[in-house]
């Protein structure tokens, strides 16, 4: 898949098939997650891959009783070490580009998923303490996210997204003019976004007929 398709086609993926993910599809997930940039190229991360129901269990609990997590046919968590970030860097390095480093390898792992025709979800909201018990992880480390991957069993719609002109200056903070810049670009965005928009008012006004 072209590398700004996959960019583009990457939904959070929440309903899984009942159907077992390649192990080959898995390294290579895996092998997008470490091949991520990392400050000082510490890769101070390490990946935990769970397929034991009783383990999945476990972290779709302490990620706030999220059960639909349990379908997916495999979760990677992924653990930062801290430390390793905060003797070359201190404060900044342990609690800033540790968390960078991650999530840089977080995205790389989402994107290999959907290149190989994986559905994926980044999951942040768990307890940590809850998910330390459930993989047995010692005091230095800390759980930054758990990704859940398998064969999805829903087609997730394109949320909508800011245009292009509403999120980036030019030289500094309210500079202007990446509209000029791209023009036929953000036409062909605006287009898109209008599009998308209309979809997304009409689920909503199909839930507010529910009612």
């Amino acid at each position: 898949m072209e590398t700004l398709e996959c960019i583009k086609t990457r939904r959070s993926v929440r309903k899984y098939l009942d159907k077992p993910v390649e192990w080959d599809k898995i390294t290579k997930i895996l092998d997008a997650g470490r091949l991520a940039p990392s400050a000082g190229n510490l890769q101070n991360w390490k990946f935990i891959v769970t397929r034991k129901d009783n383990i999945k269990t476990k972290l779709a609990e302490a990620s706030f009783q999220q059960k639909w997590m349990e379908e997916a046919d495999v979760h990677i968590t992924i653990v930062a070490e801290p430390e390793k970030a905060s003797q070359f860097y201190g404060t900044r390095g342990e609690r800033l580009y540790t968390i960078q480093n991650c999530a840089a390898a977080i995205q790389n792992m989402l994107l290999a998923a959907n290149d190989q025709g994986l559905g994926s979800c980044w999951v942040g909201a768990f307890d940590e303490d809850l998910v330390r018990r459930a993989l047995k992880l010692p005091e230095h480390v800390s759980p930054q996210a758990i990704i859940t991957i398998g064969y999805a069993d829903e087609k997730a719609e394109m949320p909508i997204k800011k245009r292009i002109e509403h999120v980036v200056y030019i030289d500094k903070w309210w500079g202007r003019g990446i509209t000029e810049r791209t023009r036929g670009y953000t036409s062909d965005m605006i287009k898109e976004t209008i599009k998308n928009t209309k979809k997304a008012l009409g689920r909503v006004k199909k839930r507010l007929l529910k009612y």
